[in-house]
């Protein structure tokens, strides 16, 4: 099947007249080199926290406008997103672009734990690299399209808060991929694949107690402990644990509990997470949080409220794209890394253990297969409203856990830019592919149909809530 892909691309470049053969678009790519590593670096310096990437997204715009994109800020009623676009007539084709860091985990980009004074969040998910990539695939594809003349737009969308904001829901809510024929997205990762992956559907919410306060060695009997609500919530969530399907993963950080031990404390918060490979179970296990936060404010004389902060459908991945992409995967020369890149990757490596993975692993390309993740990411909802697919590439050294220092240390790193520069390259083979190939346009979108099923309506796990552009305060 790749022979025949290499065949049909070689015949279509015959074909083409002399100017357009000279649009490689591989060479499109590594022209863009020196723009990557700059704007993940200045990312990853920056680490803005989602709903709260202005200057991130502000440098992406920037840059797409000195491109010759045409934006539109503020969409879906996020001050952070931006749809930049860039042709005319054929395909719509978008691509996906993060910026959003994580709290609470910081690193510089030593191979070695060094957590940066001061800095209070991270790019521990390589979503600066994936905002870089993104830009980049998006210019060497507007490139391509102007030298070959090929009918089409490339899009670029500019999503906030993929980390627990679900920037992307609201964007699909407001209807701002209705129009797009199909959208590329990739994620750092520790290994090349564009296997087929579904993710868990989730929904998150912050349960607030309300109490009231006195001494607690003076007057206990005048206290109601909020804390204590939050507690007692957690002990009856975790017994229910026992009653839940192999699928289902609950998890929570109590965000608020007091600040000295001798107040009784008025106010206490504990923020919770729910996931399941069926957006149904999700929303029948909901109810059941409720209920224990309401029994817990019962017994400990606490009053409770809650607000669902964000909320995921599970990706709908379509085999005949990601079998697609998994080709173009193979087509690319594998990553070369200079010598000091590889002296680094291997001291990171030693922070794992003996049974870390070979740093082969990097330049190596995963076997494509069908499986489920354990992860959530607002992707799922794009790929709901529009034929969709992904590639993950090593911008990571072998077996890097995301949400972990050493992957903040490789995002900010030479290393990680390098595979930026391959998923870049594997963005812009596959929007070749879907602009000039309508036999595999028609089939992907069949089977996009035909996996959604028939009568099927969008439902977000968020209801009609606004964007909550302040969770991160």
């Amino acid at each position: 099947m790749k022979v025949a892909v290499l065949l049909a691309a070689t015949a279509m470049t015959l074909a083409l007249p002399a100017a357009a053969q000279e649009a490689d678009p591989i060479a499109a790519v590594e022209a863009e080199s020196e723009r990557t590593s700059r704007v993940a670096r200045e990312i990853w310096e920056l680490a803005e926290l989602g709903y709260l990437e202005t200057q991130s997204s502000g440098l992406l715009v920037d840059e797409l406008q000195r491109e010759g994109f045409s934006i539109q800020p503020g969409v879906a009623g996020i001050p952070t997103a931006f749809v930049a676009e860039w042709g005319s007539g054929g395909p719509v084709i978008g691509l996906l672009a993060e910026f959003d860091a994580l709290p609470g985990i910081n690193q510089s980009t030593s191979p070695n734990r060094d957590p940066v004074e001061g800095k209070h969040a991270g790019h521990a998910c390589g979503h600066n690299l994936f905002g870089a990539g993104s830009l980049t695939a998006a210019i060497a594809i507007r490139n391509w399209l102007e030298a070959t003349g090929t009918p089409g737009r490339v899009r670029l969308y500019g999503t906030p808060a993929e980390e627990g904001g679900s920037g992307k829901v609201y964007m699909t809510r407001a209807g701002l991929f209705d129009d797009a024929d199909f959208v590329i997205d990739w994620h750092p990762a520790d290994r090349n694949s564009a296997a087929s992956r579904m993710s868990l559907a989730n929904r998150s919410g912050k349960f607030r107690f309300r109490g009231v306060s006195a001494h607690a060695a003076g007057a206990p009997e005048r206290g109601r402990s909020a804390l204590d609500g939050v507690e007692a919530m957690n002990m009856m969530v975790n017994m229910m644990r026992e009653h839940t399907s192999m699928d289902t993963r609950i998890h929570y950080v109590i965000t608020e509990g007091g600040a000295a031990p001798n107040v009784v404390p008025d106010f206490a918060e504990v923020f919770y997470y729910v996931r399941h490979s069926d957006a149904d179970e999700v929303r029948a296990l909901w109810p059941r949080l409720e209920a224990a936060a309401k029994g817990a404010a019962m017994g400990t004389g606490t009053d409770v409220d809650w607000e669902i902060i964000h909320g995921n459908n599970p990706t709908l991945p379509l085999e005949s794209l990601q079998r697609m992409m998994t080709e173009k995967l193979n087509q690319l020369e594998p990553i070369e890394y200079t010598a000091e890149e590889l002296a680094w990757a291997r001291e990171i490596r030693e922070s794992f253990g003996e049974d870390a993975p070979d740093l082969s692993q990097a330049r190596e390309v995963e076997e494509f297969e069908v499986k489920t993740g354990y992860g959530s990411t607002d992707v799922g909802d794009v790929s709901r409203a529009v034929p969709t697919v992904s590639v993950r590439t090593a911008t990571w050294v072998p077996g890097t856990a995301a949400h972990s220092w050493q992957a903040v240390a490789a995002s900010g790193h030479s290393y990680g830019a390098k595979g930026t520069q391959q998923a870049a390259k594997a963005m812009i083979l596959a929007a070749v592919e879907l602009y000039t190939n309508p036999q595999l346009r028609e089939q992907a979108k069949a089977e996009f149909i035909a996996e959604r099923g028939e009568g099927y309506e969008y439902q977000s796990l968020l209801g009609d809530r606004d964007p909550p552009l302040d969770y991160r305060r």
